[in-house]
C-alpha cells in the first residue's frame, strides 16, 4: 500500500479511534457530555494534525494541477473557437467573393447576349439594305435590257418589212 493511502487510511482510522474513545467514555450525570483522557485525546488530535498537512498538500497539488488542466482547456477552447471564427469568416468572404463573381458573369453573359442580339439585327437590316438596293439595280437593269430587246426588236421588224430603207441610214440608232 501507498505511503498517501497508508495516511488516508491513518487518518481514517485515526479518526475513528477518536469517535470510539468519545462514545465508549464514561458520561457525565445528568448531561450530555462525557469525561475522556486527555492525554489520549490529545494524542490522537497529533496524529491526525501530523498526517492531515500531507493530504492538504497533496490536495492543494490535485486542485492546482486541476486549475492548470482547466486553463489549459480554455486556452485550447479560445484558440480552437478563434480558429474555427477565422474559418468561417474566409469561407463567408470566398462565398462572398464567389457570389459576386457569379454575378458578374451572369450580367457579363447577359450584356453579350444583348449585343449579340443587336449585331444580329444590325447584321439583318444591313442585308435586307443591301438585298433592296440590289433588287433596285436588278430591276433598273431588268427595264434596260427589256428596252434594249424591244428597241431591238423594232430594229429586226423594221428590216424584214422594209429592206430598203437601212442602206439611206434614215432609222439607224
Amino acid at each position: 500500500m501507498s505511503k498517501a493511502a497508508e495516511q488516508g487510511e491513518s487518518l481514517v482510522a485515526i479518526l475513528e479511534e477518536l469517535a470510539d474513545l468519545v462514545s465508549s467514555a464514561r458520561a457525565m450525570p445528568m448531561s450530555a457530555s462525557v469525561l475522556v483522557n486527555r492525554a489520549e485525546v490529545l494524542e490522537l488530535i497529533d496524529s491526525a494534525t501530523g498526517v492531515l498537512p500531507d493530504q492538504i498538500t497533496r490536495a492543494d497539488s490535485v486542485v492546482a494541477d486541476a486549475e492548470s488542466v482547466l486553463q489549459r482547456a480554455r486556452r485550447e477552447a479560445g484558440t480552437i473557437v478563434e480558429k474555427a471564427k477565422a474559418q468561417a469568416d474566409e469561407l463567408v468572404s470566398k462565398e462572398a467573393v464567389i457570389a459576386e463573381a457569379n454575378e458578374r458573369a451572369e450580367q457579363i453573359v447577359s450584356e453579350a447576349r444583348a449585343s449579340a442580339d443587336k449585331l444580329s439585327r444590325e447584321a439583318d437590316d444591313y442585308c435586307d439594305r443591301q438585298l433592296a438596293q440590289f433588287e433596285i439595280d436588278l430591276n433598273s437593269i431588268a427595264s434596260q435590257v427589256a428596252a434594249g430587246r424591244a428597241r431591238l426588236m423594232e430594229r429586226t421588224r423594221g428590216r424584214s418589212h422594209s429592206p430598203s430603207e437601212a442602206p439611206d441610214g434614215g432609222d439607224q440608232e
